[in-house]
């Protein structure tokens, strides 16, 4: 039946999430993602063909996953702090995304990423968003809208991605699990801090209303 299909699928993306996430690209075993899932390696090769697929379909599915949990709307955009907090508590809560784009990097040195023009089709939209703010006197137009949004995903990211620098120099310990309604370790000073360095220019437009 579809729906068996559609779930057996499901079941081995999710257990391929955490094995791209523990060991990269190279250590990464697909018997380990099949026993993992409880489904026979043979039939993980049927769904996804190689390991290379699997892959991509993996870190698709992640960045959907993002999208749809923190997007950015043109309202949205015109506070970037607000964004930032909302990125960083989901990675968070949801920490393979991060681990696997670093693995993608240290593996493959930037080049040849995975699904590269998709990709640059989700940040183009994001990037779309933070122009339109900028040129409504919300946000700065000293810096470009592109290495604007970079510098938000990279604050956001990087303060997910290493807790333990952030627990050494700031005391701040992250909760087992990082779930819960109440802030995250950095999450204010994210925010404040992004929200400084993207305010219009000559104090125009309404960052953080």
């Amino acid at each position: 039946m579809a729906w068996q299909t559609e779930l057996t699928r499901q079941r081995l993306l999710d257990a391929a999430v955490q094995e791209f996430a523990e060991f990269g690209g190279a250590g990464c075993r697909v018997d380990r993602i099949a026993k993992r899932a409880g489904i026979s390696k043979e039939r993980l090769y049927g769904y996804f063909g190689d390991k290379e697929a699997l892959f991509t379909q993996v870190l698709r599915q992640e960045l959907a996953r993002l999208a749809a949990a923190v997007p950015l709307s043109d309202e949205q955009a015109r506070d970037l702090g607000e964004y930032a907090g909302r990125v960083l508590r989901h990675h968070r809560e949801h920490p393979a995304l991060l681990r696997l784009l670093y693995w993608e990097g240290l593996e493959r040195g930037g080049e040849a990423v995975v699904d590269e023009l998709g990709r640059a089709g989700y940040y183009e939209e994001k990037v779309a968003a933070v122009a339109r703010a900028q040129r409504d006197g919300y946000l700065t137009a000293s810096i470009s809208a592109a290495e604007l949004m970079y510098a938000v995903i990279a604050l956001a990211g990087w303060w997910a991605a290493a807790p333990q620098v952030c627990r050494i120099l700031t005391g701040a310990v992250t909760p087992p699990g990082g779930r819960g309604d109440a802030a995250v370790p950095g999450e204010e000073a994210v925010v404040a801090m992004v929200r400084r360095m993207s305010v219009p220019d000559h104090g125009a437009g309404a960052v953080g209303r």
